[in-house]
């Protein structure tokens, strides 16, 4: 994924089918300058990371 799309996803109402090392995720940040996500796994609201948006798949 781009950082645009992250971004698109991250600020939209709508939940996206996103994931991250299998496991669907929830967008809460996106840098796009970086080129950065910070996301947590949905079942798991305090697990948060950063990881790059090249590692982030729309399903």
């Amino acid at each position: 994924m781009d950082s645009k799309k992250a971004q698109e996803i991250s600020s939209s109402s709508v939940m996206a089918n996103v994931t991250y090392n299998g496991k669907q995720i929830y967008i809460e940040h996106v840098d796009q300058q970086k080129g950065m996500a910070t996301i947590h796994p949905l079942d798991e609201p305090s697990k948060k990371e950063t990881v790059s948006v090249t590692n982030l798949i729309e399903q």
